[in-house]
């Protein structure tokens, strides 16, 4: 399936591959392309086939985030505009960080603003050697508000700090050093680094890779207390009991694909 600019989705089997599709304008989010990404994702969870989406950008950048003709355009409108404006980036952002099914991001040039957001709330990153990333609301006289859920998990507090008061431009090096990306390779590399390791995802149970996302979301930052303990006897109970760690564990002791590798 393939969706027109300002984005495309092309869905093969198991993959639904989400292509920024701005390059002009270096993809650069505005209203259309934020209603775009927020509809293929939703596409693309409800496809029974589809396991693992790959978002990246065509062109040489990845997203530079907001479209400066469209923020100067919503610095002209009411309150309630803004707030609406600000409401359905907040809604996208939080779809990618919600999607029941893993997002790989080939981060496959530059990623600044909102575009550094986009990848922070991926699950996995993959970053081409030559990307740099910046948080540059503060020279605009802006705030990297939205975002901000999103990228203080990825860099941590101290980080996050230096950067959102900054604005400094970073390379990929230290992305992953902060831990925002978690694998650098050389540009001409980039996709093919990143099809492997939906690769790797499409190998597992789906089932238990959507309830491995799940669990990261909801323990992380609990408190390690007696109803964490509780909360994860419960999920791995449950998921024991199910047909599909069933088959894996006696794929495993038969010495055979499990039926789901078979499908993908």
């Amino acid at each position: 399936m393939m969706l027109t600019a300002p984005l495309d989705l092309t869905i093969e089997g198991a993959l639904a591959r989400l292509t920024l599709n701005r390059p002009d304008m270096r993809n650069a989010f505005d209203e259309t392309l934020i209603a775009a990404l927020t509809a293929a994702i939703q596409t693309a969870v409800d496809d029974s086939q589809v396991r693992v989406l790959l978002l990246t950008g065509a062109g040489k950048a990845f997203c530079a985030g907001g479209d400066l003709n469209w923020m100067r355009k919503m610095g002209t409108l009411t309150d309630a505009d803004n707030r609406k404006d600000a409401t359905r980036l907040a809604d996208m952002l939080h779809a990618v960080w919600t999607c029941p099914k893993p997002i790989v991001a080939c981060v496959n040039g530059d990623a600044y603003a909102g575009g550094m957001g986009l990848v922070a709330a991926c699950d996995i990153a993959v970053a081409a050697d030559s990307t740099h990333f910046c948080l540059s609301e503060t020279r605009l006289g802006l705030l990297p508000a939205t975002i901000s859920p999103y990228v203080i998990r990825a860099l941590g507090e101290r980080a996050s700090n230096r950067y959102f008061l900054t604005a400094e431009r970073f390379d990929a090096a230290t992305a992953l050093r902060l831990g925002l990306v978690h694998e650098v390779v050389p540009a001409a590399q980039a996709l093919e680094a990143a099809e492997a390791l939906c690769r790797t995802l499409c190998a597992n149970g789906p089932g238990a890779v959507q309830a491995s996302k799940r669990l990261v979301r909801d323990f992380a930052g609990r408190p390690l207390d007696a109803t964490l303990i509780a909360d994860s006897v419960e999920r791995i109970a449950a998921i024991r009991s199910t047909e599909e760690a069933r088959e894996g564990v006696t794929a495993f002791l038969e010495k055979r694909e499990p039926s789901w590798r078979g499908a993908t």
